[in-house]
């Protein structure tokens, strides 16, 4: 049987899960069955602290994809891994991803784009501005530009609507 790409669900510990597999390549002299074991992630931007940090976040939380020559003990040996639900698959047979599905997910591992915004807003949103000139200022959410990562605010200034552009990293969500 030949190598094919397969898509492993887990409870949500995807990275703990690929690790797990990485060990058990190891420990069984697996390498040539499991060739390849991916988590694919993005980087985002979130503020803490009033300050960036870059993190990163799963593309597909809950999901490890790898590239596997499968039988049925390789199969039951990644099944009895802790945090793992299974194949995604009919019934308990796997279903190998397309050669198209997997050349997408591997684009967006190989093409990182720059970091996004953890956070998204919507137009008519309500954020307090928490840095700057117009700091605990409220204003209302006129464009967003992910782009820049620069939102485009009416805010209330002497009781008139004045619009302020500002990075997204300068404000936060009214809960």
């Amino acid at each position: 049987m030949a190598h094919q790409w397969y898509s492993i669900q887990t409870y949500g510990s995807d990275r703990t899960v690929r690790d797990a597999i990485f060990n058990m390549i190891k420990e069984h002299g697996l390498e040539e069955h499991i060739t390849d074991v991916i988590v694919p992630t993005e980087d985002v931007i979130e503020v803490k602290d009033g300050k960036k940090k870059v993190s990163e976040r799963s593309l597909y939380s809950g999901y490890v994809f790898a590239r596997i020559d499968l039988n049925t003990e390789i199969q039951h040996m990644i099944q009895s891994i802790p945090k793992v639900s299974g194949f995604i698959g009919e019934g308990n047979t796997p279903t190998p991803l397309s050669e198209h599905d997997i050349n997408v997910i591997l684009d967006r591992v190989n093409n990182r784009a720059a970091p996004k915004p953890k956070v998204f807003f919507d137009n008519g949103e309500t954020v307090r501005i928490i840095d700057g000139p117009f700091a605990n200022f409220t204003g209302t959410v006129d464009e967003y530009d992910l782009e820049h990562g620069t939102l485009k605010l009416n805010v209330s200034i002497f009781g008139r609507a004045t619009p302020v552009d500002i990075s997204y990293t300068q404000v936060e969500k009214i809960i």
